[in-house]
């Protein structure tokens, strides 16, 4: 099955994808850094730096699966809630290529936000666009650390499908057991510098990590978030001001930084997958990820829907 994808930041959600075997036919990213990380993993991947909004979607005609990480801060709590008013909202450019494209399946990630009493009507209308189009569309909150991600981040994830596809799609279920800590998972990257106390360190990290913040480039450079969350990074022993370019040496003494790799594999990316650019449009390309072991879990189900009806409608032919 094949996919397109539009705002594919670092590759979160289009890894998610591949991993739960879809091919990508394109993806789209305006961030220059954002598309060149695209190319630097995986050379082979059509990755086209372009704008969404003028963006030609009629040579895409009939791929399975229109996928989308559209910008956060319009439905942001942490900015202005402008919504529909908001001059990043790509809801409009989306309706417009799912009508050019007409895929069998739509798959877009947002923030919570995206839930708030005060979009309401704006919800609604966009299910009804979608049911003119011949989707029927649903969406739910899902936290990263049901899928085994060691971080909260609970994310909105709206999937339409066509009405033949509807009665076979399941949203995935929570994982029986508990992500690892933020200790564990980042031990042997804490210690790879020689420091001696980094199991001691990681004792003390006992919890899952709370939610990367990535900013943008208006707000937000290289830390972990407002005064709130570095409340909660310091009650896992980590100084959330900054991030370290290397990990700690033999003798250091402190409160340690995160580096990007350690920021990288709290988000669910592989140790291997690479980021273009300086360190603080690197982790704003993490930080602003989609989880891929979150996009992996709910593109499964929609593989699974879509050959479900596909293998019934083969048999009644």
């Amino acid at each position: 099955m094949h996919s397109i994808e539009f705002c594919a930041g670092a590759g979160g959600q289009a890894l998610g994808l591949e991993q739960a075997g879809f091919h990508h036919n394109a993806l789209v990213e305006i961030d220059t850094d954002c598309a060149a990380t695209l190319r630097l993993n995986r050379p082979a991947w059509d990755v086209r730096c372009a704008d969404m909004n003028a963006f030609d979607g009629r040579e895409f005609a009939g791929t399975d699966l229109f996928a989308g990480g559209l910008p956060c801060p319009p439905f942001s709590i942490a900015g202005k809630q402008l919504g529909e008013k908001d001059e990043r909202n790509l809801f409009p450019a989306a309706i417009r290529l799912i009508d050019e494209i007409r895929p069998r399946a739509i798959m877009i990630e947002n923030v919570r936000g995206f839930l708030s009493a005060a979009f309401e009507d704006y919800r609604n209308g966009l299910k009804a666009q979608l049911e003119k189009l011949g989707y029927k569309a649903d969406w739910r909150l899902l936290n990263a650390s049901d899928y085994g991600v060691p971080q909260l981040r609970p994310r909105v994830v709206i999937v339409a499908l066509r009405r033949e596809y509807v009665d076979a799609f399941d949203w995935p279920t929570a994982q029986p057991h508990n992500p690892p800590t933020v200790g564990e998972t980042l031990l042997d990257l804490m210690a790879a510098g020689g420091w001696r106390g980094a199991k001691k360190w990681a004792a003390g990290a006992d919890d899952i990590a709370p939610t990367i913040v990535g900013g943008s480039k208006k707000h937000g450079g290289p830390d972990l978030g407002p005064t709130r969350a570095r409340r909660a990074w310091a009650t896992l022993g980590v100084e959330g001001k900054s991030l370290f370019n290397e990990t700690p040496g033999p003798d250091f003494v402190g409160t340690p930084r995160l580096t990007v790799r350690m920021v990288a594999r709290l988000q669910g990316f592989p140790d291997d997958w690479q980021f273009h650019g300086r360190k603080t449009a690197s982790y704003r390309q993490v930080g602003n990820a989609f989880p891929p072991p979150v996009a992996r879990a709910v593109a499964h189900n929609l593989k699974i829907a879509l050959s479900v009806q596909k293998h019934f409608l083969v048999r009644a032919a």
